[in-house]
């Protein structure tokens, strides 16, 4: 099992000490999220500080930024770090943020996701074997590239791409275009085996890519900690993530694979009456259960291997994004012995 952590985002004169300590401790690497701070800078000083853990965004909205200006971050991560340790993790977040936050137009995401990513690597072509640059979509065309802008080349692998996915549309999308799904925090085992593997299979069978060459993270919380306060205070943190995410009707279709749909309409309820404060009471500590590995730093790795093994390659060790996680050295040993289906090109 391959093990990421997260970056002190909010800081990024903290953030060289802290990937050394990251990379010193035994992680696969880490990885950084697009909320209150922009996820690729923090990427760059971790790679400069640090000589072998993998450098994820989980995820950078993709929308907000030309297809261009992502393919050279990412040559540029690769170029100054090896490709292999790099992977571009991309969303289309919802509609209102695109509109509202970031102030650029809505269409589809999942036909726009499939162009951008395929821009992305058009680019890459280009730049990697002096071809010509000639990529015309429906929502993206790059067809001009003079020697002037093309970036100096590096031997070695490019960038892998990753694409987040919560519906099916987009889960064949990332299956058929991209290296790495980054799937859902809001999942469970069940919902992963009935409803999400079958499209992920049928979309590599469909590109005739073998499943060890492509990668599934996520797909549900780790609550662990050194003793059982610890556990308690993050297990009470995920129950009201559970409450929030499933008030929203776009994740109802997990609840009702438990036949918990009730449960959803109430938490939506709650939320159209203001009750914001009350929703977790809601959540009961078996459904928790359903979405989170659980357990003390010496009963963790069991219930990951329970709740994860067999199905997701990657998994996020921070339950919340602003706290890295404190798992020690021993316990990452044994989750690396976690039989997984991905190879990694440094594998």
């Amino acid at each position: 099992m391959r093990v990421f952590t997260t970056l002190p985002q909010e800081n990024l004169a903290t953030v060289g000490q802290a990937a050394q300590a990251i990379e010193a401790t035994g992680y696969t690497g880490v990885s950084t999220q697009e909320n209150r701070h922009e996820p690729f800078l923090s990427l760059a000083v971790a790679g400069a500080a640090t000589k072998r853990i993998e450098l994820h965004t989980g995820v950078a909205i993709a929308f907000a930024r030309s297809p261009m200006a992502v393919a050279n971050v990412g040559w540029d991560l690769a170029s100054s770090f090896g490709g292999s340790r790099v992977t571009l993790g991309i969303g289309s977040q919802v509609r209102a943020h695109n509109e509202r936050r970031f102030s650029v137009p809505w269409s589809p995401p999942a036909p726009r996701i499939r162009e951008y990513v395929q821009a992305v690597r058009a680019i890459w072509k280009a730049w990697k074997d002096g071809s010509k640059l000639n990529y015309e979509g429906k929502h993206y065309r790059f067809t001009l590239m003079t020697p002037n802008f093309v970036p100096e080349p590096y031997d070695g692998p490019l960038p892998r791409l990753g694409v987040a996915a919560v519906g099916p549309v987009m889960l064949k999308v990332a299956a058929e275009e991209s290296d790495d799904v980054k799937l859902h925090s809001f999942c469970t085992r069940k919902y992963l085996e009935q409803n999400i593997m079958p499209i992920i299979d049928a979309g590599l069978a469909t590109r005739g890519r073998s499943r060890e060459s492509f990668e599934i993270s996520g797909g549900g919380f780790v609550v662990t900690g050194k003793d059982d306060e610890a556990v308690a205070r993050l297990f009470d943190w995920v129950r009201y993530r559970v409450a929030f995410y499933g008030s929203t009707p776009a994740y109802w279709p997990v609840f009702e694979v438990h036949g918990l749909g009730e449960l959803g309409r109430k938490l939506n309820s709650m939320t159209r009456a203001g009750q914001w404060d009350q929703m977790a009471k809601e959540v009961s500590d078996d459904v928790v259960h359903l979405f989170a590995a659980v357990g003390r730093h010496d009963q963790i790795a069991k219930a990951i291997t329970e709740r994860f093994g067999g199905l997701v390659d990657s998994i996020g060790a921070s339950a919340n994004s602003a706290k890295p996680s404190d798992m020690p050295p021993d316990l990452l040993q044994d989750l690396a012995n976690i039989p997984t289906v991905y190879r990694h090109l440094s594998s």
